[in-house]
């Protein structure tokens, strides 16, 4: 029998920010099928969006205290799931070993699922603060640390754009957390001033390698680019992006970069150029009208959580989740190093549009809750 506190709770589950999610990814379909209509990446994609939806579902009727609570244990696991990648388990794909594949389960990429745990690490460390003061020294570097050790796993495969969407997790945390602007500030001259000194030595001893040299080469002088080398995949991009106009090319497959095989990975990394091309100027802000009522939703969450460490999560999550539309369409318009970040919800990927929906159940739960009594 469904309590009186039970109804309540269901009452309060937020159907528009999950139809919202549900909407973006339909229409990621959309377009993983015009870039790839012979392959079987969209109807993968449809079946991934039916086993997400059913997660999220249940993470949202689990209550997220418990959640945070158990933070550790799902901390430990994901290390875990990380160290094992680097094993001969793991599976290398276009020169990374960064997916798994275990037995009933496949193969999936645990760099995308970790960044739950450690955001709820986080959440857990700076929620349970009871002071409003500023962090201390000790504090942020506690942070630092839960943040770092799987960074630097991740970094081991070697997946560097995936690391560095874990950034932003910890940023948004330390920030709601009340860091001292003068670390900040110190953080920031130093980044200015030993990053050029550590991509130089970086270069020199081998550790970054010529590809990625390049890939920051083509952006910041892309006229002497090598449109048939290092500057191929953002010059096909951009030149996609341009066949769509206003309105879209409108199916016309013989104008389609994408279909005829000229847009490099086109229903993960550039799949908003496919979008580009095939709905125009119109689908791309239509689709970023979308992602902003997203992100709204999941901001009201945050406003509704009942304690710190719930929205601290979900803050958490929308900042990884911005920073990650910003860098993937930055890469498709050629503003941007191409670093492999697949756009949230549209790009094909079961590994990326469950973690996401992992993220979603947990808004919906701290969502029922907003009530509940301490």
């Amino acid at each position: 029998m469904i309590t009186v506190i039970e109804k309540r709770n269901l009452r309060e589950f937020d159907w528009l920010l999950l139809g919202l999610a549900v909407c973006i990814v339909c229409f990621g379909i959309w377009q993983i099928y015009n870039a790839q209509p012979t392959e079987l990446y969209w109807q993968k994609q449809i079946i991934g969006l039916f086993i997400a939806l059913v997660v999220a579902i249940i993470v949202a009727f689990i209550d997220y205290r418990n959640l945070i609570h158990y933070a550790p244990a799902f901390y430990a696991v994901g290390l875990l799931l990380l160290l094992l990648v680097l094993t001969p388990l793991g599976v290398k794909v276009n020169g990374q070993q960064a997916w798994l594949r275990l037995p009933l389960i496949g193969q999936f990429q645990p760099s995308e699922f970790v960044k739950i745990p450690v955001v709820l690490m986080l959440a857990k460390y700076f929620g349970d603060r009871k002071q409003l003061s500023p962090l201390t020294l000790k504090e942020t570097l506690v942070g630092v640390a839960i943040l770092a050790v799987p960074v630097g796993l991740i970094l081991l495969e070697p997946d560097a754009g995936q690391a560095l969407t874990y950034f932003p997790l910890l940023a948004v945390v330390l920030f709601l957390s009340s860091i001292r602007i003068r670390w900040v500030v110190i953080s920031l001259i130093a980044i200015l001033v030993f990053a050029p000194a550590a991509f130089y030595l970086g270069v020199k001893t081998g550790k970054i390698k010529k590809y990625q040299v390049e890939r920051i080469t083509v952006v910041l002088d892309p006229e002497n680019a090598d449109p048939r080398g290092f500057g191929y995949h953002t010059l096909q991009s951009m030149i996609t992006i341009g066949q769509g106009g206003l309105t879209g090319i409108k199916g016309d497959k013989e104008k389609s970069q994408s279909a005829l095989k000229f847009l490099p990975e086109p229903h993960t990394d550039f799949i908003f150029a496919v979008t580009a091309e095939n709905t125009g100027f119109i689908g791309c802000v239509s689709l970023l009208l979308a992602y902003a009522l997203l992100l709204s939703r999941l901001i009201i969450g945050a406003k509704f959580a009942p304690d710190r460490a719930g929205m601290l999560v979900i803050m958490a999550f929308v900042g990884g989740m911005t920073f990650q539309i910003f860098i993937n369409i930055g890469m498709t318009l050629g503003i941007l190093p191409v670093i492999g970040v697949p756009l949230p919800l549209m790009s094909a990927g079961l590994s990326s549009i469950l973690s996401t929906f992992i993220a979603i159940g947990f808004v919906l739960s701290v969502r029922m809750r907003r009530f509940v009594n301490y």
